[in-house]
This record gives structure tokens, sequence and C-alpha cells, in this order.
């Protein structure tokens, strides 16, 4: 399981930390802290219906995810469709989400890099919706700019249904989260 994102303080609250965040709430959820290895990435060793899972967040910028990506899945022979990558997406509205058993890059530079590093498109994704700037020259500064304070709730809520998912796809597989959750997240009333 790998959510995207970058390193350090500064991008921690940016649209393009979706993915760190989501692996966030289920290291919280696993009460396990990830420790840096050899990988250029930061992980945590977890047990889900008896199997061994590896949270990953690759400390490789967004645009280099592959180079982490790649060598982890090579060492511990991970097959791609065992890897869910967990991502921002421009194409979907906020609060939306949408998972798929594989699939091109969209355009994301961060699953371009996996593609690359695993020589398939063959590998599950979740894909978070952050909506558009709207000016494809905004693009950049979109996705690294913090979401607005307005949009935390519906992140939040966002959060945890994509680790819900997230938890549900190691179990149920990619099809049941498909029926399950491709959908807006419903605010609380």
């Amino acid at each position: 399981m790998v959510g995207l994102g970058n390193p350090g303080p500064k991008y921690d609250k940016t649209r393009h930390n979706y993915g760190f965040m989501v692996i966030d709430e289920l290291l919280r959820r696993y009460r396990v802290q990830p420790t840096a290895g050899s990988f250029s990435a930061l992980i945590a060793q977890v047990a889900s219906s008896g199997d061994k899972v590896l949270l990953v967040k690759p400390m490789t910028f967004m645009n280099a995810s592959g180079s982490a990506v790649g060598p982890l899945a090579r060492y511990y022979k991970v097959e791609p469709e065992n890897i869910l990558v967990v991502v921002d997406d421009l194409d979907l509205p906020l609060g939306h989400m949408r998972m798929r058993p594989k699939g091109s890059s969209g355009g994301h530079n961060g699953l371009k890099s996996i593609i690359a590093a695993l020589g398939t498109e063959d590998f599950p994704r979740l894909r978070l919706g952050i909506g558009s700037p709207g000016d494809r020259n905004e693009v950049i500064n979109y996705v690294l700019a913090p979401f607005p304070k307005v949009d935390v709730p519906i992140v939040q809520q966002v959060v945890v249904r994509a680790a819900d998912a997230v938890e549900e796809w190691l179990v149920h597989g990619v099809d049941h989260v498909m029926s399950r959750f491709n959908k807006a997240v419903e605010m609380p009333k």
C-alpha cells in the first residue's frame, strides 16, 4: 500500500499529499510508526487478515515515486496487482474517490514514475479528487498549495473513507471497493 506525496513539512497539508494523509490515518489506526529504510521511503509493516502489509510513503518527491516503489516491490517480491497506490486526482471533484484495478497515469507524474518502475499499468489505484484550478498553467501552484480551510472538513472525511476503502481492499479486493466506495463522500449532518 503506497500513498503518494512530497516529503517535508512544507508539503504536509497540500493537495499533492493526499496519499500521505491516508497512510498517516492507517498508521494511526494500526498504532505503528514508519521507519526509514534503504528504499528512499518511510515504511511500516502491519498484519491484515494474517497477511503482511507494507504501508509506504516514498521520500523521493512525487515525480520520482517509482524509484522507491520499484525496488521495494522487487525486494519484497510483491506483484503489481498487490500494490495499491493512493493518489490525488485533478480530474475528480473534491470529495470524490475512485478505485480502479489498473489504468494509465492520467497525466499524474507520480503514477507515470511508478508505471515506468514496475513496467506495467496493471496495479490498483485509489484516486482522491482535489478538483481543478481551471487554468492548466496553475496546476503546479494548485497541487502544491494547502487545502483551503473551508475544504478541510471534507478532506478529513475523505481521508477516513479512503483508509476504510484500503482496509476493505485488503480483505475483499478491488471489485468490492469499487462498488462500495466509488462515489462522493457525504458530510455528516
